[in-house]
């Protein structure tokens, strides 16, 4: 990976796009009747599926019962298939624990658990096919399942991967970029108040490109929070006419 060019002198990257262009997200809502909420999301050549159950009571361990709020139950899982490596992937392996948690953390700062004391709320992610950007995938895609529940969200929580090549910052990284060697972080969003929810970092990366890549970040996850606005609006039309209301 280390040979290939990852912007070129005329500013294109890899897959032909310009560096703070992201990639087609293409996602549909509702695609499980037996769920309270699901979606499915392509992200370039990533794709998620999300599926959301709650609020209910507590299962399991009564321990975790949350007093004035809810417990957000969030399990990140990849399909055998999803990369050119056919190997076995156990639920419990650390980097699905560790993304667990990163979705279980961006959950907390958008939704209105306060609403819901005692009860809980599970969401389910996995990654059937990966071409980089896993993270921010599974963020979209459950947000979209989140709306579908039914359940209140302080704003659409959105993320983006962003890298910094040749003191430029590239939006939305493919497989390719992230493995590529460049300083990448990824991000999640809650655009209207411009809050972050989670930054997630896992290289070094020098103090003076932070702001820039900050910045190139959030710029993303509005242009993201842009689709799935349009989403949801879509699902809803659809919906209303099947009703007919």
């Amino acid at each position: 990976m280390a040979g290939l060019e990852l912007l070129s002198d005329q500013g294109y990257r890899l897959d032909g796009r310009k560096a703070t262009e992201l990639r087609k997200v293409q996602a549909r809502m509702g695609v499980f009747a037996q769920a309270d909420g699901s979606a499915y999301l392509e992200q370039g050549n990533t794709k998620a599926l999300a599926v959301v159950y709650g609020p209910h009571e507590m299962r399991g361990s009564r321990s975790r019962t949350l007093h004035d709020r809810a417990f957000i139950n969030c399990q990140y899982s990849m399909a055998t298939f999803s990369t050119a490596e056919r190997k076995r992937r156990p639920h419990g392996d650390r980097k699905s624990a560790e993304m667990s948690l990163h979705l279980k953390q961006t959950f907390e700062a958008a939704v209105m658990t306060q609403l819901y004391p005692r009860s809980q709320i599970d969401i389910y992610v996995k990654i059937l096919q990966s071409d980089g950007g896993n993270y921010s995938t599974c963020v979209n895609a459950a947000t979209l399942a989140v709306i579908d529940a039914g359940i209140p969200m302080r704003d659409y929580v959105c993320a983006c991967t962003v890298g910094f090549v040749d003191e430029t910052p590239l939006a939305d990284l493919c497989y390719a970029e992230e493995s590529g060697g460049m300083s990448s972080l990824a991000l999640a969003l809650l655009p209207r108040g411009g809050q972050i929810a989670l930054l997630q970092m896992d290289a070094r990366l020098h103090q003076d490109h932070l702001e820039t890549l900050i910045e190139a970040a959030m710029t993303a996850c509005k242009g993201v929070s842009k689709v799935l606005d349009e989403v949801v609006r879509q699902h809803l039309q659809e919906v209303s006419v099947l009703t007919g209301e």
